[in-house]
């Protein structure tokens, strides 16, 4: 099916109608659900949701049922010994590769931002829309600092100033934000750097920084990431620094899952995560169809 350009208000609003589609999915996906039971929950009729879905992800309700399966979740843990670098060569980072890992570089905050509250900082902010709804981002004049994706915006900038109570906020664009939300677009032959500057302890930045090495459209697991930063008896301390990642999707703790292949929580909900998940695993799939016809 070809798809159509659409408005940022528009995505916002077929992401919510996919949402609704997703938690229908989760707790019934052992019966099976029709096209039609689907659509159903977002009432549209099964055409209109198909075509909806279909722009939103780029493949049908059924094929992206199979990307968020147990099954593959499973099967992509087994397979995630292949290290960024190896993945990066298979696809060869050409087009439409979709590694963001590559182009994102983090710098941590000194002690003195941290500790003071963010005294000094001038922070810009701004809505936007993405594939998954609405998101808040903010940066400082080193980086993107804050990404979040709110349930209202009163409560997301009431977050982000609890965050940096001493900073100055202005709620302005910045050429940051035009690169981080770029992540969402086809091409990536010219992409620009995306910059993060971050307010988290040296444990956090470790782990956060461990996430980054997850490729785009697999996934990993507590342990893994303990393992990683070779502190194997840390998971549950790894499970709350990733709790705690004050960026979405650009510091990709969406990736990390249960050793037995369900999803598990996510700060930005379960189902916000599911979709995250399968997304990723439509252009993955795209992504290497191109570079293997």
């Amino acid at each position: 099916m070809e798809q159509h350009e659409i408005s940022s208000q528009e995505q916002n609003i077929n992401y919510r109608r996919v949402e609704q589609a997703l938690e229908y999915l989760l707790d019934q996906h052992k019966s099976q659900p029709k096209l039609e039971d689907i659509a159903l929950q977002s009432h549209l009729s099964p055409f209109h949701f198909q075509r909806i879905f279909s722009d939103w992800v780029g493949v049908s309700p059924k094929k992206f049922i199979q990307y968020i399966s147990l099954h593959q979740a499973r099967k992509s843990l087994r397979t995630s010994s292949r290290n960024l670098q190896e993945t990066s060569a298979a696809l060869g980072l050409s087009g439409s590769a979709r590694l963001h890992d590559l182009f994102v570089t983090m710098e941590g905050m000194t002690p003195g931002e941290y500790k003071n509250g963010g005294r000094l900082l001038e922070i810009k902010y701004e809505f936007v829309s993405s594939p998954f709804g609405e998101a808040l981002i903010a940066s400082t004049p080193k980086g993107i600092c804050h990404l979040t994706f709110p349930d209202t915006k009163e409560k997301a900038l009431e977050d982000l100033i609890g965050r940096f109570p001493n900073a100055s906020f202005t709620s302005q664009s910045r050429e940051f934000h035009k690169h981080a939300m770029g992540i969402f677009q086809d091409d990536w032959s010219n992409r620009e750097q995306i910059k993060l500057h971050l307010k988290g302890s040296p444990f956090q930045m470790k782990v956060w920084e461990a996430l980054l090495s997850i490729p785009s459209g697999q996934l990993s697991t507590y342990g893994n990431i303990a393992q990683q930063i070779n502190n194997p008896a840390a998971c549950r301390a790894v499970g709350t620094a990733i709790g705690a990642n004050p960026i979405a999707f650009l510091i990709p703790c969406h990736r990390v899952i249960q050793s037995t292949g369900l999803f598990g929580g996510y700060r930005w909900g379960p189902v916000r995560k599911t979709a995250m998940i399968g997304w990723e695993a439509a252009q993955w799939d795209k992504t290497s169809q191109e570079n293997n016809p």
